[in-house]
């Protein structure tokens, strides 16, 4: 399966979900989340983590 073909499965996928009466903007939500996982999980994979010190350090917040 291509990439272009993946991506339409998926976007129809989750077009799917959604409830009657969803709107574009909805849509556009639910597609924003799945970029974020996906992402997230690439960082992930990809050895591109903090800890929970570091993210409390940069941010400035107590450990």
């Amino acid at each position: 399966m291509t990439v272009t073909a993946e991506i339409r499965d998926q976007l129809h996928r989750i077009a799917d979900r959604l409830p009657d009466g969803a709107t574009w903007e909805d849509l556009q939500y639910e597609i924003y989340v799945r970029q974020s996982i996906e992402a997230g999980l690439a960082d992930s994979r990809a050895g591109r983590l903090l800890t929970e010190e570091e993210v409390r350090r940069r941010l400035g917040l107590p450990a």
